[in-house]
């Protein structure tokens, strides 16, 4: 990948987005579903998790803030967590490096651009891999930090990345540990860039299921899902039209447009 600069942090003080973590807004603003062009950013997030979902499987969000999951995935087993004590979680005040729930119990976790805000990744990933039974998959929709969302993120000073972070030291947090809505974006780089390394730590663990790229415009126009920005308010058709840009786009050159990443790690 192209790095601009090696780091760019900024507090959530500082972020130059509206409603900086108003999940209620945010819940508030989706259920009236004037925005079309987050709903279908949505809608794309979640679709292509189902094809690693059985109807029957026992499933877990974790970090699920406003909760959009369950609009898109329907399975009755599927329970959804934050750190957070919101109204609409199923489990509230979980931490996800640390959970209470039973070792080997789900088909599944989501984790949804939640591993970029996780002070400690790897104790994360490790327990995931305690709850998850074997053939369980965690999937993950992340950030990634092309050129584009390194500009965006530096214009907008919204999270910030840090390249420099040791993200294989446990003891060393990779995010700010007292604001919940700091971020760095570079995290998911440091554990999956290197595909070699993250055998070396993960290989008895998890397999690398599935990797894709994607998002890029859908994501710029969408007005943002919890934090809010200016967008253009577009129909169905011209959405389509600009989700077909980005797939060129991020399939000719990831490193410059690509702002999400798919991964699903399947549990030995």
């Amino acid at each position: 990948m192209i790095k601009i600069t090696q780091k760019a942090v900024f507090d959530s003080k500082s972020n130059r987005m509206k409603k900086i973590g108003d999940v209620e807004n945010a819940i508030n603003e989706f259920k009236k579903k004037k925005n079309k062009n987050l709903d279908f950013l949505l809608k794309k997030r979640f679709s292509w998790m189902k094809k690693f979902i059985d109807e029957k499987n026992t499933g877990l969000e974790v970090g699920a803030g406003g909760g959009f999951s369950k609009n898109f995935i329907k399975n009755k087993n599927f329970k959804i967590s934050d750190l957070a004590m919101y109204d609409h979680l199923d489990f509230k005040n979980v931490d996800a490096q640390k959970t209470q729930f039973e070792s080997n119990y789900y088909d599944f976790v989501i984790a949804v651009n939640m591993i970029h805000h996780v002070p400690y990744p790897i104790k994360f990933l490790n327990e995931m891999h305690r709850i998850l039974k074997k053939g369980g998959r965690l999937i993950i929709q992340e950030a990634y930090c092309s050129v584009i969302f390194q500009v965006i993120t530096i214009i907008m000073r919204h999270e910030g990345f840090d390249f420099t972070k040791e993200v294989w030291n446990e003891n060393q947090p990779m995010s700010d540990e007292d604001d919940r809505w700091s971020g760095n974006i570079a995290i998911p780089h440091l554990i999956f860039d290197n595909i070699e390394n993250f055998k070396k730590k993960f290989g008895d663990k998890f397999v690398i299921e599935h990797e894709k790229f994607y998002e890029c415009f859908i994501f710029l126009n969408s007005g943002g899902v919890t934090s809010k920005t200016f967008y253009i308010p577009l129909n169905s058709f011209f959405l389509k039209v600009l989700d077909l840009i980005d797939s060129v786009l991020v399939k000719l050159f990831p490193s410059i447009f690509a702002m999400g990443r798919q991964l699903v790690l399947k549990k030995k």
